[in-house]
């Protein structure tokens, strides 16, 4: 017998905790009975679980892909409207992968799929300020004072935003291009960053995710991770079973 929340994980669902908010929010299924109770057990073997209507494949072999989104595709596994989601993209794997964070439609660049709902958490959990890089061309051009306001930190509707690297990039016709990277992962966090300092953004790209990059990777293509960078996220993995230090 095994936890609901650790199957689901195991499956690539997402991390325990996402699991239990699923679960929790009436989500899940177990041999065709929604479940809401927490600490729920279930047999791997025999029961079938299944997510908002769709089976839930049995936990296999981990995999992980790398993708260049281009702009136009939406970040999720389906989508009502029959527009074209990041999922089109991707080649027919056993198991079932998720996107580890998103990009907005008209963000392109960087997005990471796996089945490993451990290294899910590992890459988004606040506690392991793993950098994400992205590049925006904005409007305009911002004066230096306002970059150092975003470097050190911007109140933002949510609250103020933490310390973040900040670059002008170059100017293209009138425009500048900013290169942002991030150790906290909010909602369109770089857009609302760029456009509270009087400067929307026009086109925003993510180039890296902790020690993950495009590299040469053309839009609409996808890679598996190199050795390299799969050792590298297996060291961020095993973080997460480390206790807190203060």
């Amino acid at each position: 017998m095994e936890r609901l929340n650790k199957y689901l994980a195991r499956a690539g669902v997402g991390s325990r905790r996402q699991a239990d908010l699923l679960i929790e929010g009436g989500k899940v299924k177990v041999n065709g009975v929604r479940v809401t109770e927490m600490g729920i057990r279930i047999n791997p073997e025999e029961d079938r679980v299944e997510v908002d209507g769709q089976p839930v494949d049995s936990p296999g072999e981990y995999e992980y892909l790398i993708l260049h989104k281009p702009p136009g595709y939406l970040t999720t596994m389906r989508d009502p409207f029959q527009r074209p989601t990041v999922i089109d993209l991707l080649p027919k794997t056993e198991t079932r992968l998720y996107p580890v964070g998103r990009l907005d439609l008209d963000t392109s660049g960087l997005l990471f799929f796996t089945n490993d709902g451990d290294l899910a958490l590992a890459l988004t959990h606040p506690r392991h300020l793993v950098e994400k890089v992205y590049r925006a061309k904005v409007s305009g051009i911002p004066a230096t004072s306002d970059l150092e306001k975003l470097a050190r930190g911007i109140l933002l509707e949510d609250g103020p935003t933490a310390p973040a690297k900040i670059a002008l990039d170059k100017v293209e016709k009138g425009n500048a291009i900013i290169v942002v990277t991030l150790r906290e992962g909010r909602k369109r966090q770089v857009k609302r960053m760029l456009g509270a300092i009087g400067h929307p953004v026009l086109t925003l790209h993510r180039e890296a995710m902790g020690p993950l990059t495009l590299g040469t990777l053309k839009p609409g293509a996808y890679r598996r991770p190199t050795e390299f960078e799969l050792n590298e996220l297996m060291k961020l993995k095993e973080e997460i079973k480390k206790p807190n230090r203060k």
